[in-house]
């Protein structure tokens, strides 16, 4: 495995949020700098006002390029040339697109092979949206210009618990059409996959929620647990994936029974995320399983009602941090350790000898 610091692309967010704020006393620290090489995308004109606003001491250095970073600094790409006026706790246009430009660079770096891994401050949804950004969030946008393909999938999770959703920004009245026996099965490969390889946990166990209340108490508040989990995760057990369920959501989280699983997968947004950020607000943050890049963010929105105020808990940008650089190393070293796997070995059955052969017949031409 490469032996050097990873490092860590980080944009600035919505600049009228905390944003700013957690990045600069994340970095105050000084052996954060041990661990990785920061390298924010941004304005240091922005930075700037940020630092001088909250009387931090945070230092940067403003580069032009990723190329340019330096190991022991937190570095900063200047990537928004023209004047943006800062009007802190308020959403506007000027800082959806702020976060836009700062996004946008983050990408094309990553693809050039710049960043190793991605952490994402909060963005505001709805002041981010222009012809170049109509997705619902930071998730469904970097799936469209990085994901190969791939899907992604929304985890959030700290170092006990790890909530993966089904459906993610869908409105309420949609969910029960979008909870389909495939998209169930999918969503339990992808998280299987990424407990593994991702987490490094050798055999996961993953709960699953029921979509109704009382996870549809045998069909009489609904069909869904009977008729589509049941079955997929019937069919997710064939392949090999360790799941088990449907729960009943209140329960399952009031009892603490999520702590016999390494995931729990939910069916919706808020049936996942509600429980979670009251049992692990400070410290848990948002991981884009699935995915080719590493991408984590911290779980909070941009909290304009305590923007400017220094209130700001840096914690979940902390571990969001912590967990993109362990995920990288974890993907390195199962790739490597899966790399070359052993030759599959049988023991001839066409005659009577009890010799370990280690190829596989070839089959007989027809």
């Amino acid at each position: 495995m490469e032996n050097r610091k990873i490092r860590v692309g980080i944009t600035q967010g919505d600049i009228n949020g905390v944003g700013y704020e957690v990045i600069l006393k994340v970095f105050q620290e000084g052996g954060m700098l041990d661990l990785c090489t920061p390298i924010i995308y941004g304005s240091p004109k922005i930075a700037s006002f940020h630092r001088k606003a909250l009387d931090l001491n945070t230092n940067f250095l403003t580069i032009d390029q990723a190329e340019d970073a330096v190991d022991g600094k937190v570095n900063l790409v200047a990537c928004i040339e023209e004047e943006v006026k800062i009007d802190l706790g308020k959403p506007t246009k000027e800082s959806g697109q702020a976060a836009l430009m700062a996004l946008e660079r983050s990408i094309i770096d990553y693809r050039s092979g710049l960043i190793d891994v991605l952490v994402t401050a909060p963005i505001n949804k709805y002041t981010i949206q222009s012809q170049e950004f109509q997705f619902p969030g930071h998730t469904e946008y970097i799936q469209a210009c990085v994901g190969e393909g791939q899907e992604a999938l929304m985890v959030l999770m700290n170092r006990t618990l790890r909530v993966a959703l089904v459906t993610t920004h869908l409105p309420i009245r949609k969910i029960a059409d979008a909870i389909t026996q495939d998209a169930i099965v999918q969503k339990l490969r992808i998280f299987n996959k990424a407990l593994k390889r991702d987490l490094g946990i050798e055999s996961p166990r993953i709960a699953v929620l029921g979509l109704n209340p009382h996870a549809g108490d045998q069909g009489l508040l609904g069909e869904e647990e009977q008729t589509i989990i049941k079955p997929a995760l019937e069919q997710a057990m064939g392949e090999g994936i360790f799941c088990f369920g449907p729960f009943a959501a209140d329960g399952f989280f009031g009892s603490r029974a999520y702590e016999a699983y390494d995931g729990v997968l939910a069916m919706y947004h808020d049936q996942g995320l509600a429980p979670f950020k009251a049992l692990a607000m400070n410290d848990g943050i948002n991981y884009t399983a699935g995915l080719p890049i590493v991408r984590t963010s911290p779980d909070h929105g941009t909290a304009y009602d305590i923007a400017g105020k220094g209130l700001a808990d840096p914690t979940s940008l902390r571990e969001a941090i912590y967990t993109a650089i362990d995920v990288y190393r974890n993907r390195m070293r199962y790739d490597e350790a899966y790399a070359h796997p052993l030759r599959k070995m049988y023991y001839e059955k066409r005659d009577d000898s009890d010799t370990l052969k280690l190829n596989a017949p070839e089959e007989e031409e027809a």
